[in-house]
């Protein structure tokens, strides 16, 4: 099914509102491949990247699940094997979940919005890379903010545990 209002290379995989999910394409040739993450005349209405980073999941482990007030990430699995975990969690919202298995084999951008609890977990056989392109500066602006984050994996009673 395509996503209203969103140019045709975009699917919704989720039924997740206002989760999007786009399939990367590696182009590759004898020096090696590059896949483009984002462009901005595809990126979802309304989101701007403020930051980059890049980091590195050893097999076994997960991180999250967890959750932004005001946060969307733009997550880029390209490489290894990833479990990606999203709950609904916003109000007046009906309850959902969803698991896609995304990496080397599926690499995708994951366009995840404030509300929307998030985890990933390294199912593969070695260390492997997300990249991360949120339209938050991580504790705002000169590191003087309270970070946007609430952190279910620390709650032994939470309702969003990853299978």
């Amino acid at each position: 099914m395509k996503l209203q209002g969103f140019p045709s290379y975009f699917w919704l995989v989720s039924e997740i509102e206002g989760v999007v999910v786009r399939p990367l394409k590696r182009f590759s040739d004898n020096r090696g491949w590059l896949s483009e993450l984002y462009r901005e005349d595809e990126l979802p209405e309304g989101f701007e990247p403020a930051m980059a980073y890049l980091s590195v999941t050893h097999p076994g482990v997960a991180r999250g699940p967890h959750e932004h007030r005001d946060q969307t990430d733009g997550f880029a699995f390209l490489d290894g094997s990833y479990r990606l975990y999203l709950w609904e969690n916003r109000e007046h919202r009906p309850e959902r979940a969803e698991v896609l298995e995304v990496g080397r084999d599926n690499p995708v951008v994951v366009f995840v919005p404030p509300g929307v609890v998030h985890a990933y977990r390294n199912v593969g056989e070695s260390d492997a890379f997300v990249l991360n392109f949120p339209n938050r500066l991580y504790a705002g602006w000169g590191r003087s903010e309270p970070v946007d984050e609430i952190r279910h994996e620390d709650d032994g009673d939470s309702r969003f545990v990853m299978a």
